[in-house]
């Protein structure tokens, strides 16, 4: 199982990420009230600006304060140290 830190000492696992987006648009606002609503939105952000979302194979939604570029150069980091 491979482990990407999203920030503040938070780990997920990135055999189950499906996606990592921006928050601005309106559908991703939407995917996350609904997340919020379901009780499927892991906030990952310490009380700071959500600056990526990411989708979760689960359902689930974590919400990052990095950005989407961070987390992704992470995944991709990890992907070359292999």
């Amino acid at each position: 199982m491979r482990l990407i830190n999203i920030g503040f000492g938070n780990i997920v696992s990135s055999n189950r990420i499906v996606a990592i987006v921006s928050p601005e648009s309106a559908p991703i606002k939407r995917i996350i009230g609904d997340a919020k609503d379901n009780k499927n939105a892991i906030d990952a952000t310490y009380g700071r600006r959500t600056r990526a979302v990411i989708i979760m194979d689960s359902g689930h939604i974590v919400l990052s304060a990095l950005q989407p570029e961070t987390v992704a150069a992470r995944f991709d980091k990890e992907d070359i140290e292999e």
